[in-house]
C-alpha cells in the first residue's frame, strides 16, 4: 500500500508530483487572486498563460483557447463543429469519451483503423485517407499518443492526412505529448499552414496537474468563430494559471521525469517480453499496454490486488485479456514489477490445478 490506500497504476495520472515551483505557488498565492478578476484584458489579452504559451508555439495569443483540461475544450469543439447527423472519424481503439460527446450533439461516430503489429500499434493512414471520399466527415479527431494504445503518428503521417482533410475540421489531441525526452514540440506551426487544425495540450499528464484541471488548443487562423465561442471575457482560474506557467517555468524538473519513465517503460518491456504468450505495445506516453494469455488474469488480478496495486484489465470487445498499466514513480514501478514476477508463478500452480479464482 502507498501510505493509507492502493497504488492506482490504472488513473494515467503522473504520480511524481508538480514542480517545487508550483507548490511554492500554493504556498505564496495571495488572496486577491480569489477575489479579483484577471486584468490582462489592460494589456489586450485574455490571460497571462495564452500570452506565454503563444510565444512558446510561436502564435498570437489569439490564437490560443484555454480550457477546463483537454476535456473541456474537445467538448466544446465537437459542440461547435459537429451538426447533427453529420459523421466525425475517430481512432478505432481510444478514449470512449470521444463517442460520448459525438452522441450528444447527434453526430455519427465512425471509427478509421489501428493495427496492431508485434511490438506496437499503428494508425492506418492509408485507410483514413480513402475515408474522406467514403464518408465526407464534419469533423475528424486523432489521438497522438493514442489512449490506450500508446502510438504516435509520425510527423509525414500527419501532413498526409492533414493535406487531405485541409477543409475539414482536425483536432489532434496530444494530451500526452512531452513523454518521450529529445521530441521536438514544433506543432503549432502546422496551424499556420493548415487553418482548420486544432491542436489539444493539457497540464494533467506530463505536469502533473491533473487535478488543477487546466488545458489549452492551439488553433488554426480558419477557426477565430471557434476562439470567439471559447473566449472568457472574465478570464479564467487564476490560480491555475499561475501553477501552469510555474510548471513551464521547471524544464529541468519535467525533462528528469520524462527520462526517467522512458527508462521505466524500456524495463517494463524486457520483463513482460520474457514471460511466454504474454505481448507488451511499445508506448510514447506514461502508460504501457500488455496482453495477457486470458487464463491467467483473474489470478493475476486477484495477487496484484492483495498486494495493493491497482491496474486497468479492459473487458470491452476487442481488448478482453489487455490491460493498460500507468506509470508510477520509480520506486512505485519496481514494486509493480516485483509483485507480477511473484504473482506469476502462483497463477501458473493455480492454474495447472483448477483452482478457483475468488
Amino acid at each position: 500500500m502507498a501510505g493509507n490506500g492502493p497504488i492506482l497504476f490504472d488513473r494515467n495520472e503522473n504520480r511524481y508530483g508538480p514542480s517545487p515551483q508550483c507548490l511554492e505557488v500554493l504556498r505564496q498565492a495571495p488572496a486577491e487572486l480569489m477575489f479579483n478578476y484577471t486584468r490582462a484584458f489592460q494589456n489586450g489579452n485574455y490571460s497571462d498563460l495564452s500570452v506565454r504559451l503563444g510565444e512558446n508555439h510561436g502564435v498570437g495569443e489569439k490564437r490560443i483557447i484555454l480550457g477546463y483540461g483537454c476535456e473541456d475544450i474537445l467538448k466544446e469543439a465537437v459542440h461547435h463543429f459537429l451538426k447533427r447527423g453529420r459523421k466525425i472519424l475517430i481512432p478505432s481503439a481510444s478514449w470512449w469519451y470521444y463517442t460520448v460527446i459525438a452522441e450528444e450533439v447527434g453526430g455519427v461516430t465512425v471509427q478509421f483503423p489501428l493495427v496492431e503489429n508485434d511490438d506496437r500499434y499503428a494508425f492506418d493512414v492509408e485507410a483514413l485517407v480513402r475515408m474522406k471520399a467514403q464518408h465526407d466527415p464534419g469533423m475528424v479527431l486523432i489521438a497522438s499518443p493514442n489512449n490506450p494504445t500508446g502510438n504516435v503518428l509520425s510527423r509525414d503521417e500527419l501532413l498526409k492526412i492533414l493535406m487531405v482533410y485541409r477543409d475539414v475540421p482536425v483536432l489532434l489531441d496530444q494530451a500526452y505529448f512531452g513523454l518521450t525526452p529529445g521530441e521536438e514540440d514544433d506543432f503549432g506551426h502546422l496551424t499556420d499552414q493548415f487553418p482548420n487544425l486544432l491542436i489539444l495540450r493539457t497540464f494533467s499528464k506530463l505536469y502533473a496537474l491533473a487535478g488543477v484541471r487546466i488545458g489549452y488548443g492551439i488553433i488554426g487562423e480558419g477557426l477565430d468563430g471557434f476562439h470567439r465561442f471559447c473566449a472568457r471575457n472574465l478570464g479564467y482560474n487564476r490560480i491555475s494559471e499561475l501553477l501552469a506557467l510555474a510548471a513551464l517555468d521547471s524544464p529541468d524538473y519535467y525533462r528528469d521525469i520524462a527520462r526517467s519513465m522512458a527508462a521505466d517503460r524500456d524495463a517494463f518491456y524486457r520483463f513482460f517480453r520474457s514471460y511466454e504468450g504474454c505481448q507488451v505495445f511499445e508506448s510514447e506516453a506514461n502508460f504501457i499496454l500488455v496482453r495477457f494469455p486470458e487464463a491467467i488474469i483473474p489470478i493475476l488480478k486477484e495477487e496484484l490486488v492483495s498486494r495493493g496495486l491497482i491496474v486497468k484489465f479492459f473487458s470491452e470487445p476487442g481488448f478482453v485479456g489487455y490491460a493498460r498499466i500507468s506509470l508510477g514513480t520509480q520506486e512505485e514501478n519496481a514494486t509493480l514489477i516485483e509483485a507480477f514476477a511473484a504473482a506469476w508463478p502462483a497463477t501458473g500452480v493455480r492454474a495447472a490445478s483448477g483452482g478457483e479464482v475468488a
